[in-house]
């Protein structure tokens, strides 16, 4: 963690975040890498089957001291730079897991890992109705704790404009800042905070990084190729802790490409998703 500034009793930190859906594939060592070369303080990994001393061993050749953050999801998997008691679980189930991130001195964050069924079991209407599980858990959360500076991330298998991620009961995310400041907005006399949803801007042909973060080609009339299914909302009051890059869809690890020589995630070598990284100021 990179410390910029301290005022008065306040010390703000820079923490970096990485998300990977790792398709059950021994990637140890990419990971490694790529938390050393991004100084990653917060590793968050979907469908991994490594063991934890495993990766373990690897992120604590040298000076970096990761542990690995106990929680009952079986879906993700966490490790930090930093003990494991300022990443407390709140409400975990099979593919959700709330976390109460409290480091000293920083101001207090909710994190919601997940990851969501796939679209091979699911139906789009019932993706929608999980997303309305997840929200309504948030805000319960949200309601314990008496804030909500919340940050989603994970694998929601579904893409930023689709109905769970975007309607007022599921997680009501948008792609402008300037909307997401407004907090909330009213439906029916019933108010639906906001979050807001930077990976938008992720997507179609980008000189800094490929088009999503997965790709699909099927045979069917109507198909998007690329997809973002792995993304990073955020509320309201931490928008203006966003690092200014926002996220970051990865596509190489030092000189190691990700991609396959046709340009999509390389899922021989690496995985069929892209990691994402990200850095809040808290």
């Amino acid at each position: 963690m990179v410390f910029p500034e301290t005022r008065g009793r306040a010390a703000f930190a820079m923490v970096t975040f990485l998300f990977w859906n790792i398709h059950k594939r021994p990637l140890q060592d990419l990971i490694v890498a790529l938390a050393r070369e991004h100084e990653v303080d917060v590793i968050m990994l979907a469908e991994c089957r490594l063991p934890e001393h495993v990766l373990l061993e690897g992120l604590n050749e040298g000076e970096a001291h990761y542990h690995f953050a106990h929680g009952l999801c079986e879906a993700v998997r966490v490790f930090t730079r930093f003990s494991s008691e300022f990443l407390v679980p709140r409400f975990e189930s099979d593919r959700i897991s709330l976390r109460h991130l409290t480091l000293p001195a920083c101001i207090e964050v909710l994190l919601a890992i997940v990851h969501l069924p796939s679209k091979l079991h699911f139906s789009e209407k019932s993706m929608a109705f999980e997303c309305v599980a997840l929200s309504k858990k948030i805000r319960e959360q949200e309601a314990a704790l008496g804030h909500s500076r919340t940050v989603v991330v994970g694998d929601l298998n579904m893409n930023p404009f689709e109905d769970g991620v975007t309607g007022t009961e599921g997680l009501h995310a948008v792609m402008s800042r300037e909307v997401a400041s407004r907090g909330s907005r009213t439906v029916q006399e019933r108010p639906y905070p906001f979050f807001y949803n930077p990976m938008w801007s992720r997507f179609g042909d980008r000189p800094d990084g490929p088009p999503g973060t997965y790709y699909y080609d099927r045979s069917e009339h109507v198909t998007y190729f690329w997809n973002i299914f792995d993304q990073v909302l955020i509320r309201p009051e931490l928008v203006p802790r966003l690092d200014s890059d926002g996220p970051t869809v990865l596509s190489k690890v030092g000189g190691t490409s990700l991609l396959a020589p046709d340009g999509r995630p390389d899922q021989r070598g690496a995985s069929d998703h892209l990691p994402i990284l990200f850095r809040l100021t808290l």
